[in-house]
């Protein structure tokens, strides 16, 4: 599955270095080609090779490479936000299968920013967490098999980094950590992950190194967000 070459260059992570330092309008016109080149190009090279590892888990798995679906969207959106930014110093490359109504399900996933590279699973619970796959689906099967998340911390912890989400007094607050079943009801946000260094992702071996991580984080992912 390895490509013959490394699918990302150096170029990829100094364009977030000194876009973080350029980040207005006329930088990036500027760079659009450079962005393409060595950011999106290598996303959706990425995307393509990935794609048949993924799609082997489940084969709801969106990989068409649509903006917003698969590739993560470079501007932010600031109309709402007080960070008024216009550009994010990172992207990802995302593989989420569909669910019915407004749930958006968990995410596996690939980031590239300045100085490193994550690769791991996200899962939100979006404005209405009680509409989420954390209530609707996750909920009712920690009911039933409540050591689930002791038998998930003893077989990813050593090798992944777990934090969660929970809201204090409105404000959306970080836990380090594996969540447990009484902390669920409370959770709006779950990341396992593994960070890796720059020079992983120049690697040839890259595509399959991240298979392995999606391998081992896809029944996570199935688990809290995915019906059968």
């Amino acid at each position: 599955m390895a490509a013959k070459q490394g699918i990302f260059t150096k170029d990829a992570f100094q364009f977030f270095r000194v876009l973080k330092r350029h980040n207005h309008k006329d930088w990036m016109d500027a760079h659009r080609e450079r962005y393409q080149a060595s950011v999106v190009q290598p996303l959706k090279k990425l995307l393509e090779e990935m794609a048949p590892a993924v799609l082997d888990l489940d084969d709801r798995f969106e990989t068409t490479g649509r903006r917003g679906a698969n590739l993560s969207r470079i501007n932010n959106d600031i109309r709402f936000s007080k960070d008024k930014t216009l550009y994010k110093t990172s992207m990802y490359l995302k593989f989420s299968a569909p669910l019915s109504g407004d749930q958006d399900s968990g995410e596996l996933y690939v980031g590239i920013s300045a100085d490193s590279v994550t690769v791991g699973f996200r899962i939100y619970g979006g404005s209405k967490r009680k509409l989420s796959p954390l209530a609707l689906i996750a909920e009712p099967r920690l009911a039933t098999n409540p050591k689930w998340l002791v038998q998930q911390k003893t077989k990813l912890g050593k090798k992944y980094e777990s934090y969660w989400y929970s809201t204090v007094k409105g404000q959306w607050t970080k836990n380090s950590g594996w969540p447990t079943k009484e902390d669920w009801p409370k959770l709006r946000a779950w990341i396992v992950r593994k960070e890796l260094s720059t020079a992983a992702a120049t690697r040839a071996s890259f595509p399959s190194d991240i298979a392995k991580i999606v391998r081992d984080l896809f029944p996570v992912l199935k688990y809290v967000s995915l019906t059968d």
